[in-house]
């Protein structure tokens, strides 16, 4: 069961689209101060109905305005459920990393976002060069990461694991967020960190991979979620 929790416009095109997803729109046009009890409160009753198989995906579109983003941060601060940082709540935790320290939370940055969480740009890099430097924050921010790039790295500070599968043809907006709901699914469904880490890329990329071979420069993330079923094959 996905939950959807965005502000009313977004929330009711969802709604629309799909009604395998329930929208619950919040009242404001992003996600502020006033909606934490809100979001605390979804997540609570999403935690109990499911028996604790529960994850949260959050940052797709959430908007990156200082109230936003604290309100994000404050969200994380005391969430105790397994979740998967992306997009701009990576902004919002790159304003206080030590939050993420001994929480159960997979962060999914590209190479800039991996940059404001204490990286450095590791695209002229080698191979081996970005292994360690992936492993390094993630070793000092405590978490686990999943950085998004041609050969997928993915590290907790003592395992890394890299993923090469993938297309070309997915360097599209999207991508990142199809990726960002695998590793919740997987997370859900009890999965550990790094293993929902290490089976979203590769999933995600076969996906991608099979997309890209029929679609090619057309393809759009949602053809790389029609391709799941086949990925998984």
């Amino acid at each position: 069961m996905v939950r959807v929790i965005a502000p009313k416009r977004a929330a009711d095109i969802i709604a629309s689209f799909s009604p395998i997803m329930a929208a619950y729109p919040i009242a404001d046009s992003h996600i502020m101060q006033d909606d934490l009890a809100t979001l605390f409160s979804l997540t609570k009753g999403a935690k109990e109905v499911s028996r604790g198989n529960v994850s949260v995906v959050i940052g797709g579109g959430m908007g990156r305005s200082p109230e936003t983003l604290e309100t994000g941060l404050q969200y994380l601060s005391q969430l105790d459920i397994p979740a998967v940082i992306d997009g701009d709540a990576l902004h919002a935790v790159a304003k206080d990393p030590d939050i993420l320290k001994g929480k159960p939370f997979l962060l999914t940055p590209n190479t800039f976002e991996l940059t404001l969480l204490g990286g450095r740009d590791i695209r002229p890099l080698s191979q081996e060069e970005r292994i360690q430097e992936v492993q390094a924050v993630a070793q000092n921010l405590g978490t686990t990461l999943l950085v998004k790039v041609k050969i997928d790295i993915i590290a907790d500070g003592a395992h890394v694991l890299l993923n090469d599968t993938g297309s070309p043809y997915m360097s599209k907006g999207g991508a990142g967020d199809t990726l960002a709901g695998i590793a919740g699914a997987l997370l859900a469904r009890r999965a550990s960190i790094i293993n929902a880490a290490a089976g979203a890329a590769y999933i995600n990329g076969k996906a991608g991979e099979l997309a890209g071979q029929k679609f090619k420069e057309s393809l759009v993330a949602t053809d790389i979620i029609d391709a799941i079923p086949s990925a998984i094959t």
